[in-house]
């Protein structure tokens, strides 16, 4: 008994990463396609102990799956995750275009499951943006204890989150400031070796960018729209791993204990938080795992309940292709598919 499944995208470094974690998680899989643009046709990318071939996604034939992973971009989500949620199968999909379509679920198997069950209206299932994914595994727990009023968010988000053409130009741009090539942004709008860059995507009209808009509104989706938030999204010198500070005010009294023993207990979130030196969790330390770390738990004296926290997490992971596969496997588990007889 397993799944027909196909990944679109399979080339990138989250189509990659999709296929690595089906593997890990041993996802009943009867037969798993590698699907991409014409340019991949016959690349070769391993699968556990099998070597999968790209397949064109322009003649791919879509009514052969039951749950396709689609990691290839904005514009070909746009054109494609219809298409394919037309012939049959649902289409768990990584880009923002159809996160705040009121007919497609946006889920965070460990905050709202229950959402599952609207799959089957477009048969696409959104995917959160990367920094959102890792703030409402947070938030959530804490809001069903006591409600939260406000949330104040500055992430520090890692160059992968650009794709492989971000971590190429820190990389690329690290050994050009010791002499070797070309130091010019290509990909940011600014050098990102040794700096920060307040921008990640476009300006809005009020001031926002549309990375922070996202946080705002897809907490809204998932959790609960009458939260306040608002976040300053950073770019920063890091390959992997997302990372956020977080000021959180609630309606009724929380302290940092409180909070601390919550987050223990919550689904796909460690603690890590002693208060010596190193006592807590860095990005690269969180590269590879599953878990939304939290560290620094501590209360603001300035609002009546309020707490500040750390937390970090690999976004090419929860952030993107752990999401989606956690996805595929709540509609398993809840029954939205039904697995094919071997």
């Amino acid at each position: 008994m397993g799944y027909r499944v196909a990944v679109v995208g399979a080339t990138g470094a989250v189509g990659r990463e999709m296929l690595a974690i089906l593997e890990e998680v041993n996802f009943p899989i009867k037969e798993i396609y590698a699907v991409a643009s014409r340019k991949s046709l016959g690349l070769e990318i391993g699968f556990g102990n099998k070597t999968l071939k790209c397949v064109d996604l322009e003649t791919f034939d879509f009514t052969k799956v039951d749950i396709v992973l689609m990691s290839a971009g904005g514009a070909v989500s746009k054109e494609w995750s219809p298409k394919i949620g037309a012939l049959g199968p649902i289409v768990i999909d990584n880009s923002s275009v159809w996160r705040m379509d009121p007919d497609v679920p946006l889920i965070v198997p460990e905050v709202n499951p229950d959402a599952i069950w609207l799959a089957r209206k477009k048969n696409i299932i959104a995917n959160p943006n990367c920094s959102t994914a890792q703030l409402v595994l947070v938030l959530k727990p804490l809001h069903d204890v006591s409600r939260i009023k406000r949330v104040v968010v500055s992430t520090y988000q890692s160059t992968s989150g650009a794709g492989k053409e971000g971590m190429d130009e820190l990389w690329n741009q690290t050994k050009a400031l010791y002499g070797m090539g070309d130091k010019s942004p290509k990909k940011f709008v600014k050098q990102i070796a040794f700096n920060l860059i307040p921008q990640i995507d476009v300006f809005m009209e009020d001031g926002y960018t549309k990375e922070e808009w996202k946080m705002t509104a897809e907490t809204h989706k998932i959790i609960d729209p009458t939260i306040d938030l608002v976040a300053t999204c950073v770019r920063v010198p890091v390959f992997v791993g997302h990372s956020e500070s977080v000021n959180i005010e609630f309606e009724d009294p929380m302290d940092e204990d409180q909070a601390r023993e919550i987050l223990r207990d919550a689904p796909g979130v460690a603690v890590v938080d002693k208060r010596e030196p190193g006592g807590y969790v860095t990005p690269i330390e969180c590269v590879g795992e599953f878990d939304t770390f939290v560290s620094r738990i501590r209360n603001d004296p300035t609002v009546p309940h309020g707490i500040n926290l750390w937390c970090v997490s690999d976004n090419l992971r929860k952030g993107a292709a752990l999401n989606a596969v956690q996805i595929a496997q709540l509609l398993d588990e809840r029954g939205v598919l039904t697995p094919v007889s071997a």
